[in-house]
């Protein structure tokens, strides 16, 4: 190799160190890669806790309840987690179920049953940080809320089927506990039966629980000997409509669809759905957005429907439900809405005046056409 060889290889490494010195001098150097952040922790899932009077099974009242508790899970998926505790006695025991509820992590708890209020009031008074809804009672606390559903407006446009469909102008009604809404269903199904029909006569058999079949057949089975036809319910099984079906009688269905329980006597259910209620309530509390207060809804809200309306009832009488269940929607019809009597003819609303729900809340009269006395009133 010849000196001037050497000299040029020299020179190339030399000027390649001072590049590379350069380059340390201006800064570019390679950075070590940047650790990726922690993912955010995902928020732990609502808990709720529902207490049901019935077995989930019953087909009526229990069953829809559970239907809606379904359509938190549909809504909300992962967000939420929902237990139940079915046949919980409208009793002491109502309230040792709910503050076990509270104590497993339950933030939001709903009753599902009248005889549940005083044990919430006393439970949510012991546990600020949970939220406590109940299914038709009338009292509140801060974190104690209310909620129901007209279901006179089912009985009602039941009545108007009922009013058309007897051969007999009697009709009968097997009636649970004598309470408000009870009463004020009573009387909702024999002013729409009187609406179409004037002769109408309601025959009333308390039997003082809401889930009890062998006591609902009992009285189903007396009121159709007593000379009614077509029956109606506010208890919570499907025994009145087996009944009804055994003994050649039309009956309908209550707060659930139940068709199938009785598919020749079933003239139509009168369903509740709670659905869009308890969407609305966990949307409240997983936002932030809960507070107390009461909420009555009915067919305005989507919460009330008559459903699968008997192929032999009249076209002109189920045009008729169509009609009512628009108006109801829209606050064009109104279904207690005078002149309304008593038994012995007492004006208990006058002409033309609009029951306002405070009215209805204390409805514990029954008006002209229903025989008998209310248990325990006047």
């Amino acid at each position: 190799m010849t000196d001037l060889s050497k000299r040029s290889i020299v020179k190339m490494v030399a000027l390649t160190a001072v590049a590379a010195a350069a380059l340390v001098g201006c800064g570019k150097k390679e950075e070590a890669p940047k650790a990726e952040a922690p993912a955010a922790a995902k928020p732990e899932p609502l808990k709720i806790a529902f207490a049901y009077v019935g077995p989930v099974g019953d087909g009526g009242w229990t069953f829809a309840h559970d239907n809606g508790r379904k359509e938190i899970e549909k809504a909300f998926g992962d967000k939420v987690v929902t237990t139940f505790v079915e046949k919980v006695p409208e009793s002491a025991d109502a309230e040792r179920v709910i503050r076990d509820m509270a104590a497993q992590g339950n933030k939001l708890i709903f009753g599902t049953t009248f005889g549940y209020m005083e044990p919430m009031l006393k439970v949510a008074a012991d546990n600020k940080g949970v939220k406590f809804e109940h299914a038709t009672g009338y009292k509140t606390a801060e974190n104690m809320r209310t909620y129901d559903s007209r279901t006179y407006e089912g009985a009602y446009m039941a009545g108007v089927i009922a009013g058309k469909m007897t051969k007999t102008n009697t009709l009968g009604v097997v009636a649970s506990i004598p309470i408000p809404e009870v009463v004020r269903n009573i009387n909702s199904f024999t002013m729409g039966a009187q609406s179409v029909n004037p002769k109408i006569k309601t025959k009333v058999v308390w039997v003082n629980e809401w889930f009890n079949p062998p006591k609902e057949t009992e009285a189903a089975t007396s009121l159709i000997n007593g000379g009614a036809d077509v029956l109606m319910q506010n208890t919570d099984s499907s025994a009145v409509l087996q009944t009804a079906e055994k003994m050649g009688k039309r009956a309908f269905g209550w707060d659930s669809d139940m068709t199938a329980y009785g598919p020749k006597a079933h003239l139509g259910s009168a369903v509740i759905n709670w659905g869009p209620y308890y969407v609305k309530a966990v949307g409240e509390a997983l936002e932030g957005k809960w507070s107390t207060g009461s909420s009555w809804w009915g067919v305005k809200e989507g919460a009330i429907e008559m459903v699968n309306v008997a192929a032999d009832v009249p076209e002109d009488t189920k045009k008729r439900i169509g009609e009512i269940q628009a108006g109801l929607k829209d606050g064009t019809f109104s279904i207690w809405k005078g002149p309304i009597v008593d038994q012995a003819g007492k004006e208990m609303l006058a002409k033309d005046a609009v029951a306002d729900d405070k009215f209805l809340g204390g409805v514990m009269f029954y008006v002209k056409g229903v025989e008998g006395k209310i248990p325990g009133g006047k």
